[in-house]
Order: structure tokens, then sequence, then C-alpha cells
């Protein structure tokens, strides 16, 4: 036997997982890319963008799913239904992007322009989903999301109404995370978990964020017990381990000195 045919023998006994096909990450970032396009797309035909998606969901299912004693068609009839209630909710998403970002100058720029938006539709999918315990697809799709636009929302995490996310870039939000309705975060937020560890892993380890919360730039709150409270401002670069009750402005204090003379 040569070197090359010992190497190959070698990688072939070491390819632990025989039931890995790489198509269907591809695959589900299509299915993933045409069904935000069915939804906010006026070009696009719904009731053929339907039966469409229907089929490589099939397709997808298959690859991800080996539990035969699910019917694919269960599950996507279940996804399907839910679809107008995401779709009402995406229309107040958007709007909270136009209403609150005086940078914005028209609902179409939102849909086809802003990342931030990007990101809570594929969520908002991906949860969907997720509850539906359908393994890989909806971490796929919002791995599809984080690559696209920095924001890393975990399909389990948890968001209520009104949600916007300004700039996107570098946001982190956990699994168990808990987000109310019309809370409003800048870029580079992390909603996180106090420590890592496998034996955590049924239990809450994100923060809550109650109504009508704004998080700036770069701040962190970690640990599932922490909770912010209602009508809260969160100030850039903070750092919180602990609850906040309502109404509350934390912040942080730069500390300035000026140079000595030389």
């Amino acid at each position: 036997m040569t070197a090359k045919h010992s190497i190959i023998d070698q990688i072939i006994s070491n390819k632990k997982n025989q039931n890995l096909d790489f198509s269907l990450k591809t695959k589900t970032e299509n299915f993933t890319n045409n069904l935000f396009h069915m939804l906010f797309d006026s070009k696009v035909s719904v009731e053929t963008a339907v039966d469409q998606l229907e089929r490589d969901f099939s397709e997808i299912f298959e690859l991800a799913c080996f539990d035969k004693s699910r019917p694919c068609n269960n599950v996507w009839n279940s996804f399907l239904e839910k679809l107008p209630v995401l779709l009402k909710k995406l229309n107040l998403d958007a709007n909270a992007c136009l209403n609150f970002d005086p940078a914005s100058n028209s609902i179409e720029e939102v849909y086809i322009a802003y990342p931030g938006f990007f990101a809570i539709a594929i969520h908002r999918f991906s949860h969907e989903l997720y509850n539906l315990k359908l393994p890989l697809i909806p971490r796929l799709m919002s791995e599809y999301a984080h690559r696209l636009t920095g924001v890393d929302i975990h399909p389990g995490a948890t968001i209520g109404d009104s949600f916007f996310i300004d700039h996107a870039t570098g946001i982190v939000i956990g699994e168990t995370c808990i987000i109310k309705e019309n809370v409003k975060i800048y870029q580079g937020v992390t909603l996180g978990a106090l420590q890592v560890s496998k034996e955590l892993k049924d239990k809450k380890r994100h923060p809550t964020v109650e109504n009508n919360v704004i998080i700036y730039a770069n701040a962190t709150i970690l640990g599932g017990e922490t909770v912010i409270g209602a009508n809260s401002i969160i100030g850039g670069n903070v750092w919180l381990t602990e609850s906040v009750p309502v109404n509350t402005f934390v912040y942080h204090k730069p500390e300035t000195k000026l140079k000595p003379k030389k």
C-alpha cells in the first residue's frame, strides 16, 4: 500500500459522521433567502413561492432530520401556519426601524437595506422552527444571518414585537434570552451568560429585557437571573451582572485626565 492510500484509508476510518451532507448548509441558506423574498418582494408570486418553498423545505428536512417518525409535511404545515403572524410582527419591526432611526428615509429602505431588520426576520423564522424541535436547520438559518449582518441571535431567544437593532454589527443574543416589546439595541451589545458550562444547558443562562428598554453600544449584560426593568436606559460600555429596577438610567462614567505639561 502506498503512503497516499494509507492516508486515504486513515481519513475514511476517522470520518465519524456518515450522515452529514454539507449541501444542507447551502440549501438552507437558499431556502432562507427565498422565504425572505417571498414575504417582502412585490415581484414574487406568493402562491408560486409557497409551493417551491415547500419542496425546498422537504429536501432540507430529509438531510437534517434522521427521525423518520416525523413526517415532513406536518412540520412544514405547522411552520406555514405561522407565516401570516410572523409577517405582521416583522412589519412592526420594520416600522420601529423607520420611526426610531432618524437616518431612515422610507419603509422600503428598511426592508431592503437594513441589516438589523434582516437579522430580526431570519431570527423570527428560525425561532419558529426551533420551537418545532427541528434539528440543525434553525441554527444554519441563524448563522446565515450572522455571517451576512454580524448579528448573532440564537434561534432559542424569545423576542417580542417592535424590536429595533441599529447598526447591527457585533450583537450577541443568547439562547435563553427573553426580550419583551419595544426594545431597541445598538451595535456591540451582548446579552450573554455569566459562565459557560454544559451542565447549564437546560437552565436560563441569559438576561430578561423588559418593555421599552434602550441598550446603547457595547453594553454587556450577563446572567439568567438578570432583569432589565421596563423603561430603562442602559448606556454605552456598561457591564451588568445584576438586575436593575424599572425606569433606571445606567451609565458608564469615563474618567478624564489632562496630559501633564512637559
